[in-house]
């Protein structure tokens, strides 16, 4: 039986401290927070939120700090675009974080990622130094079409607060 209810809505009940900076576990966030239930607003990035960070970042030559497959990481996004299936993706040179395969000494080129677009939430733009390594380690696959490339990009010319 289905029940038609046009007015009905949908409400997040989440714990009102939901960052575990500062705890040492999930176990130690839960005791801390015993009983603290109430409702949140989301600020959840779309698809073409990402796509925009990431394009304001290539262009600007700024590292991005986001969390990627459920772990955080440090990356410079040097080219956003599509691979053969017209998939977006982003090549990028990973500095810092966390990673599947793990990262290896600043510099390697092991550290370049071909990473999907869609897979990207909570990201932000970083005032760190950019990064990057000779010789990508990606073929050229990751991104056949590139809607933008860093190395397109004038160096040094990143855009000045106001204009």
């Amino acid at each position: 039986m289905t029940v038609n209810q046009p007015n009905a809505g949908l409400v997040l009940l989440c714990y009102k401290y939901c960052s575990f900076a500062g705890f040492a576990s999930t176990r130690e966030l839960s005791a801390n927070l015993e009983g603290e239930m109430g409702v949140v607003r989301a600020n959840i990035q779309t698809v073409e939120d990402m796509y925009q960070l990431i394009w304001t970042a290539i262009a600007s030559k700024r590292p991005i700090e986001a969390v990627y497959k459920g772990l955080p990481r440090l990356f410079c996004p040097h080219r956003l675009g599509r691979n053969r299936g017209g998939q977006l993706r982003v090549l990028c040179y990973q500095y810092g974080g966390e990673s599947e395969s793990g990262l290896e000494a600043p510099g390697s080129p092991a550290n370049w990622r071909c990473t999907a677009l869609e897979k990207y939430s909570r990201g932000k733009l970083r005032e760190d130094a950019w990064r990057t390594a000779p010789n990508h380690s990606r073929p050229a696959s990751c991104v056949i079409e590139a809607d933008i490339d860093a190395e397109d990009q004038p160096a040094g010319l990143a855009p000045q607060k106001g204009q």
